[in-house]
Formats: structure tokens, C-alpha cells, sequence
């Protein structure tokens, strides 16, 4: 009775009664909070669930009161048509820091609750922009950011007692997100449009303080380079790392950015500037890079600019050896290794240089 008058007492004075939840406490019924996260290109995805176990109900899993299918009135809350939460207790949570596309359709970076409507043979996955409710007692379909339809695969060989999710069959700009309990799996590709999401981001940064340091200007002119992408703003980029430090690798950058946009006549005149400015071991993987881009003769010259500027040195000669050898004048690299071989700096290289001898004068065409 006292107990009771105080509980009045406290309503009448208008004080709120709220149950206190102790985190001291482990979770009840088993369930374990979960999460995974995967980095894609700069993208950030992160999913947080409670994860429920089979505990002896294999085969009764799917399609019954666990996760039931399509939608149902679950008998409390607002949701007259509820899909399954994806996992237990509170919203299954998925994240993205940039835009995404799932199975091709297109999602906005955010926060989204995840459900899914599960049938025999398809499911329906559900992103909403509701994230912090309880399961899908509350789920409202006018919140749904995005629907898609993928198929389950079934009858996996073993059983996985714990509900889980996996990234799997990473790309460059993609990944496959996967549920898998029990014999089931519901995988799910999300892509990112790398192009579009680095630039944006190097565009951020460097209109603040990493603008301001060459290197940063460089590396984001290179990935456009490397990636074919926003090549006018690359060279912009590629012009004021210069104006900060003309060096050989960022006079070079600038050349292969004119000759991507097909100016070639100014990407002569940039690089023969920046062969002015290079150092015996720049031209020299210069040379070596344009052996591997399949431009032999190209190299050649390189090799021999290096000579004629830095005289009768160990980088020079492997140099020419390695010119020589890819135009296919074996003779010659072979001189050049020999020489080489004696001004080795060390027994590492002098080690190499002696198979490259013996190579040579078996007729062998130095390959790398």
C-alpha cells in the first residue's frame, strides 16, 4: 500500500517513473551485440546487430515466428505489416559514409535500419532512414530509403549457429555483404563510385592546409592519372606541386598528364624539362619504366642521357646494359654488365649483376 501512495505521490508532483537498464549487466537471452565494419576505396561501411543462435532449431528457423516470412502484425507497436529485423532486440544498423549503390540501385551515405522480407525463394531487402528502434515493431514503409529483391542461398553444407555478417569478394570499388545463419545466406553487392568519391575528397582537402604540401598535390594528380579521371583539375594540381618544388618526378607527372589529355607537344617540352632536373637514379627508373611501358627505344635514350650527364658510374652502366638488352643488342649489354658488375656497391648487387653476366653471354634477353 505504501508502495503504492508513493508511486502516486510521485505522478502527482510530476515526476516521470523510467525503468533503469544496469550496463553492468550482460545482455539477456543470449543474443550477442555484434558489428563489422570494411573500408572500400575511402568508404566506410559499418553494420551493427544482436546476434541470435539457432540453439537446436535448425529447419525451424526460416518461415516460422523466428523470421517469419513476407510481412506480419506482430501484435505490438505501430507496424500493422512488419518484415523480419535481420537479426534481434534493436534495429539491425548499417552504415555508409558515402553514397553506395546496392545490387546496382543507388543509396545516399547515411545511417539506415536494415529488414528484410523473407520468402521461400526471395528476399526483399529494406534500407530505412529509421535506425533506432526497437526491431520492426515500428517499421513505417513511408521511411524505406531503398527496396531490393536478391535470392537466398540455401542449404549450406554447415549449419552457422550464430547469425553474422560478412564482407566477402572485395574489388577495387565493391564488396559483397552477406547474412548467414543456419543453413541459410542472403548476399548483397555494394559498389561505390571510387572515381567520383576520391575526387570529391581530395577536392575538400586540399582546398585546406594538405594544399599546401607538394606531395599531396602530387599524389592526387597521380590518382587521377592512374585512374583517367578529372584530368584538367589533375593538371592544375600537377602545376602547383611544381610551383612548389620543380623536381624530375613532378615535371614528369605533368607530361603524362598532357599526353592523357593528347597534348603531346606539351608534354615534350615538360619532359624534357624535367630530364634537365633529374638525378642518375631518377633517369634511371624513368629508363626502366619505359622498358616496362614497351618503349624500348624510348629507354634507350634515357639511358644514354644518363651516361652523357653522370660519366662512367655503377647506375649508368646497368642502365645501358638494360637499354641495350631490350633493342636487342646482347653484345653490348653484356659490356655494360661486366663493367657494372666491377663497380657494384655491394655484394647484393655485384650477386645480380654476375647472373645478368652470365645470362647475357648465354644469349639471354634480361626480362626485368
Amino acid at each position: 500500500m505504501k508502495q503504492l501512495q508513493l508511486t502516486a505521490l510521485l505522478l502527482l508532483c510530476g515526476f516521470a517513473l523510467h525503468a533503469q537498464v544496469m550496463n553492468s549487466l550482460p545482455a539477456s537471452g543470449g543474443n550477442l551485440k555484434s558489428s563489422i565494419s570494411q573500408r572500400i576505396g575511402i568508404t566506410d561501411m559499418k553494420i551493427s546487430w544482436d546476434a541470435p543462435a539457432v540453439k537446436g532449431r535448425e529447419g525451424k528457423i526460416w518461415g516460422t515466428a523466428v523470421a517469419h516470412y513476407g510481412f506480419q502484425n506482430l501484435g505490438f507497436g505501430t507496424a500493422k505489416e512488419s518484415p523480419w529485423r535481420a537479426g534481434s532486440n534493436e534495429n539491425t544498423a548499417i552504415y555508409f559514409s558515402t553514397d553506395v549503390t546496392v545490387e546496382g540501385k543507388p543509396l545516399a551515405a547515411g545511417k539506415y535500419g536494415f529488414f528484410i522480407a523473407l520468402y521461400p525463394d526471395s528476399c526483399t531487402l529494406i534500407f530505412s532512414k529509421t535506425s533506432t528502434a526497437w526491431g520492426s515493431y515500428f517499421y513505417n514503409p513511408a521511411e524505406d530509403a531503398l527496396r531490393v529483391t536478391v535470392r537466398q542461398q540455401k542449404d549450406l553444407p554447415q549449419s552457422r549457429e550464430r547469425l553474422a555478417y560478412e564482407f566477402s569478394d572485395q574489388t577495387e570499388n565493391s564488396t559483397v555483404i552477406a547474412l548467414v545463419w543456419e543453413r541459410w545466406r542472403i548476399p548483397f553487392r555494394v559498389a561505390v563510385d571510387l572515381n567520383k568519391t576520391v575526387v570529391e575528397a581530395l577536392r575538400k582537402e586540399l582546398q585546406n592546409s594538405p594544399g599546401f604540401y607538394e606531395q599531396n598535390l602530387n599524389g592526387a594528380a597521380n590518382f587521377c592519372l592512374q585512374h583517367n579521371t578529372n584530368l584538367e583539375e589533375a593538371l592544375t594540381w600537377a602545376d602547383n606541386a611544381i610551383n612548389m618544388a620543380p623536381t624530375f618526378n613532378n615535371y614528369q607527372l605533368k607530361s603524362r598528364i598532357l599526353n592523357k589529355l593528347d597534348r603531346s607537344a606539351e608534354a615534350e617540352k615538360v619532359l624534357t624539362a624535367a630530364l634537365d632536373k633529374a638525378s642518375v637514379q631518377e633517369l634511371h627508373q624513368y629508363g626502366r619504366q619505359l622498358i616496362t611501358d614497351k618503349k624500348p627505344a624510348k629507354a634507350m635514350e634515357v639511358f644514354q642521357l644518363n651516361y652523357k650527364k653522370n660519366g662512367d658510374t655503377w647506375p649508368t652502366h646497368v642502365g645501358l646494359m638494360r637499354g641495350y638488352s631490350a633493342n636487342g643488342d646482347l653484345k653490348k649489354a653484356l659490356e655494360h654488365a661486366q663493367i657494372a658488375a666491377k663497380q657494384a656497391p655491394d655484394d647484393l648487387n655485384r650477386k645480380n649483376l654476375e647472373g645478368y653476366v652470365k645470362a647475357l653471354s648465354e644469349g639471354k634477353a634480361i626480362v626485368q
